[in-house]
């Protein structure tokens, strides 16, 4: 028997601590692909909807993709922009009708729209009711969701990613469409088991390079080997979202047709939360200030292998401005040289420095332009344009190979030493060609800092002499206490250090 299935990929991860909001336009602007486009660019890469499309092959179903929408975190989706996109979706659900068998979906777990707090439980509430109480959804999730009872009632089957590093999306994307297949077919029949901590976020955000988290994922593999039990994903949370939800969670997905598997996972969840919470004080990173950091890249010896340092708190990928100037002013007070910084995100100086030439030396406004009282504000600078692009590239690595974006209208703009990337379009660094595609080569760098908490590490680490951890004060700093926190439930680690240990079990 052939299966009709629909298949729809909408990701935000939503800081809601950021000015303005991601309209529509952001979408379109980075990526908003409708039906066969989408399967082009994202069918055959490390994605989600690449494994959804290798399980459909092998399982003979008849696939309806109906719309990629990505866009760098940011400020809360807009309802223009929410509407449009969960509406291609409903409007496919609508016309499939009763032909319609199943649902994917690739969703982030941590989008919040600026009409309610959660993204994914209002898109699956409107699929559910289109669909009816039946038609099992099976969905797959960042593990920095914020994983809410509101979409635990409305889909049977979660599956996140147990890699941060991201670099299992197309096997998670695998995983989940194989527990769909085994539905449709009648081998079983799934539901979702939440256990919620309160916490911000796990204490490495989840971090699968430190060896006490990446255990937590260890024993969530083992545990999918035991009899009824689905899947098992650790959700770290997303600590720049204030949401009455916010929080670290454990999903179970179990099978309700093998006995005693219910309890199981009730067990498991459990026992990993309390894990989670035990080791809420162990936190890896040692987090410098940009002073610190300055004198460290001023003194590292020059080789083939930099010293890499990671801009953590004005991380694009946490919905940061990108354009602290903090640790650039610091490095070039220190009298740092034979660096990289990328990337600093200024459309207005990405602009000025494309009405000029290449060679040419101007003084401009550099960064800080958003919101000063994060990460500093905008530095008088006088460079070199060493290079002018229209800031496309395509990724070679873990995490974006093969898969093309923009940076949009971008120049490489030398001060005193140090070659600045500065991009119109938002972006963290996951790839060597995000900073090799502009003619900077790290391995002929002092140091190379890059805007980034954690995925850096998958293409930077490995080329890289050293890597250091810088906190500059902007949006997504760890120090949680300068967010001011409003909607999210209290008392909750780290804001309150008294919290109790307590946990809801919620499940359909």
């Amino acid at each position: 028997m052939t299966f009709r299935i629909l298949t729809a990929d909408f990701v935000h991860e939503s800081n809601t601590f950021k000015k303005g909001a991601t309209d529509l336009e952001t979408f379109r602007r980075e990526t908003l692909d409708i039906g066969d486009v989408a399967v082009k660019r994202f069918g055959d890469v490390n994605a989600e909807i690449a494994g959804f499309f290798d399980i459909g092959r092998e399982a003979g179903w008849s696939i309806r993709h109906v719309v990629s929408a990505h866009a760098t975190p940011g400020a809360r989706v807009s309802r223009e922009a929410f509407d449009h996109i969960a509406g291609l979706i409903c409007d496919a659900a609508r016309e499939e009708g009763d032909g319609l068998d199943g649902i994917l979906l690739c969703l982030h777990g941590s989008m919040v729209p600026d009409f309610c707090e959660d993204g994914e439980g209002e898109l699956l509430s409107r699929l559910r009711a289109i669909v009816g109480p039946d038609l099992p959804i099976a969905v797959t999730l960042d593990l920095h969701a914020m994983a809410t009872p509101l979409m635990i009632r409305q889909a049977e089957i979660f599956v996140s990613y147990k890699t941060y590093p991201h670099v299992d999306m197309r096997d998670i994307g695998r995983h989940a469409a194989r527990l769909l297949k085994e539905t449709l077919t009648g081998k079983i029949r799934p539901q979702t088991l939440r256990v919620h901590i309160p916490m911000l976020d796990e204490a490495n955000a989840g971090r699968t390079d430190v060896p006490e988290t990446k255990a937590l994922y260890d024993r969530a593999r083992l545990h999918e080997e035991e009899a009824g039990i689905l899947a098992v994903s650790i959700n770290a949370g997303f600590a720049e979202a204030d949401i009455e939800e916010a929080g670290a969670t454990v999903l179970v997905t179990y099978d309700e047709t093998t006995a005693g598997a219910k309890e199981r996972a009730a067990v498991i969840a459990e026992g990993l939360a309390e894990t989670i919470w035990n080791q809420r004080g162990q936190v890896a990173n040692d987090f410098l200030t940009p002073e610190q950091a300055a004198i460290i890249a001023r003194d590292f010896p020059l080789s083939d292998r930099p010293l890499v340092i990671a801009d953590y708190a004005d991380n694009p990928g946490a919905g940061a401005y990108g354009d602290a100037t903090a640790l650039l002013e610091a490095l070039l007070a220190a009298g740092a040289t034979e660096g990289g910084f990328a990337p600093m995100i200024d459309p207005e100086a990405a602009r000025l420095l494309q009405q000029h030439r290449e060679g040419e030396t101007v003084t401009i406004a550099l960064g800080g332009k958003v919101d000063p009282t994060f990460g500093g504000g905008p530095l008088t600078l006088t460079g070199e344009i060493i290079r002018l692009s229209d800031g496309v590239y395509t990724g070679d690595g873990p995490i974006l190979g093969g898969i093309t974006h923009t940076f949009g209208p971008t120049a490489v703009f030398r001060v005193g030493g140090i070659d600045i990337l500065v991009v119109s379009i938002p972006g963290q660094m996951l790839d060597l060609q995000q900073v090799r595609a502009f003619g900077i080569e790290p391995t002929r760098l002092r140091f190379l800092v890059v805007k980034s908490m954690q995925h850096f590490r998958a293409a930077f680490e490995p080329i890289s002499a050293k890597v250091i951890v810088c906190d500059c004060g902007a949006l997504a700093t760890p120090r949680a206490e300068l967010r001011p926190y409003i909607r999210v439930r209290r008392p909750i680690w780290p804001l309150d250090r008294q919290v109790r240990h307590e946990r809801l079990i919620s499940d359909r």
